[in-house]
């Protein structure tokens, strides 16, 4: 999860285009000016400035996005792939008569461009946030600079969508039981890196110093944002997280050192979500471990997460009203029987297709669960306001009366399973710290006693 909110999916969205329904112009604009245009409207959406940013949009533009509207595009990203930081470069080109600069943003949890298009009048007559140049390659990323003691680099699953990775092993010859890392929402690395916290990290090098070996990867979305642009409308949870859980399942099987009769699978935030779906997958999974993983309908989940997020800060109550009202029509519109494929992303929540939604509709995690044969541990942090306490009374109802399924909570721990006080809030996961160290040991003991 990003900073503070729910992030589902972030691959090319086309948040407004409204270049295609204006005339293209002959005349064409300099690049430095252009640039410096560019630059300025991002400057303004990063200042939440939307009736200053919305001053130089065409005509098209101006209907399509007016002030409110942009503010909530603008928050979506931002519960996509956390809180802006800054511009780090702008480039510019010229094609089919246009104008376009592309800002180069570093966000909290990914960098972005925002894809700005002018007319030959120097108006925005198109927005959209695109992977950045650099950083959507669909070749791997380069292998972190340092690996600890015990590491190696390896890949998962095979073909056009291997995915590079790190496995911890402990110390000694083994065989070791070992655990599969599954992320949270968003393009996540395999850190699953907010801020300046690794919690994945954390748990890699926590459990193998306690004898169980561990494989994080970086996420689908991630390394191959670019090549996955084009499919954005047919992506599922399947294809985001479910196939390549699977696959680095099967890659523990077969690496030496690792006992294959002792695989485990903890999925975390989005991952935990999914830990049904995942077991359901292969049920020769050893055990699985859920860490805040929703049980009630997405939709809902994201809606409550905005709503308490607005709570914390009372400045600008007329427009966090209007914004709330319309996420809250998002939300209708994913639960309405009408919802199909062809309904615009940009009128669901997040700027998600409809066929992700579709994916989800009706699925209850916890009710999934129960016809599983797995063990399971289920373990959730009391102070986590955007998977909570109400989640975790779900998995309670459903599995309670299983014997091979544990529950746990802390009531220090946030979203991210680190140590706080008082009412957990978005600036908290800018805070460095560390996985708690008891959580480690009891994913520890129970793989052992499992």
């Amino acid at each position: 999860m990003t900073k503070g909110r729910l992030s589902i999916l972030l691959l090319t969205f086309a948040l407004i285009a409204g270049a295609t329904a204006v005339a293209r112009q002959n005349e064409v604009s300099n690049g430095s000016e252009i640039r410096d245009l560019a630059v300025k409207f991002v400057d303004a959406l990063a200042k939440q400035d939307f009736a200053g940013a919305v001053k130089n949009f065409d005509a098209t533009m101006t209907g399509a996005a007016p002030p409110e509207k942009l503010q909530s595009i603008w928050t979506s990203l931002e519960l996509q792939v956390g809180s802006f930081k800054r511009q780090v470069g702008v480039r510019s080109e010229k094609a089919q008569g246009y104008d376009i600069a592309f800002v180069t943003c570093e966000f909290e949890k990914s960098p972005l461009d925002v894809k700005v298009v002018f007319n030959g009048q120097k108006q925005i007559s198109g927005m959209f946030f695109v992977p950045t140049q650099s950083g959507s390659k669909s070749e791997a990323p380069a292998p972190p600079a340092k690996l600890a003691p015990g590491e190696k680099e390896v890949i998962v699953g095979s073909g056009e969508w291997a995915l590079h990775g790190t496995l911890s092993m402990p110390q000694g010859s083994g065989p070791f039981p070992a655990l599969v890392l599954v992320h949270g929402s968003g393009p996540n690395d395999r850190d699953e890196t907010i801020g300046p916290n690794k919690p994945f990290r954390d748990l890699a090098e926590g459990l193998a110093s306690r004898g169980v070996a561990v494989l994080r990867y970086d996420k689908r979305t991630r390394e191959y944002a670019a090549k996955l642009a084009p499919l954005k409308d047919s992506i599922t949870v399947k294809e985001e997280t479910i196939d390549d859980a699977i696959a680095a399942v099967a890659l523990l099987r077969g690496t030496e050192g690792i006992n294959p009769a002792k695989v485990f699978v903890l999925g975390h935030s989005l991952g935990g979500t999914l830990i049904p779906r995942i077991g359901a997958r292969d049920a020769s999974i050893t055990g699985l471990i859920v860490l805040a993983g929703t049980t009630r309908p997405m939709e809902d989940v994201i809606l409550e997460q905005v709503s308490y997020i607005f709570s914390l800060d009372t400045a600008n109550a007329a427009r966090k009203k209007s914004q709330l009202e319309a996420v809250r029509r998002q939300v209708a519109l994913v639960k309405d029987p009408g919802l199909s494929v062809e309904t615009p992303s940009i009128d669901l929540p997040l700027g998600i297709p409809a066929k992700y939604w579709l994916d989800l509709r009706g699925y209850n995690p916890a009710e999934a669960a129960r016809s599983l044969k797995q063990p399971m541990l289920i373990l959730q942090g009391e102070r986590d306001y955007q998977v909570t306490m109400e989640d975790f009374a779900g998995w309670k109802k459903e599995l309670s009366s299983r014997p091979n399924v544990e529950f746990k909570t802390y009531p220090r721990l946030n979203h991210l399973f680190i140590e706080g006080e008082g009412k957990s809030k978005p600036a908290e996961y800018g805070v460095a710290g560390h996985v708690a160290t008891g959580v480690i040991d009891d994913i520890a003991q129970w793989i052992k006693r499992n």
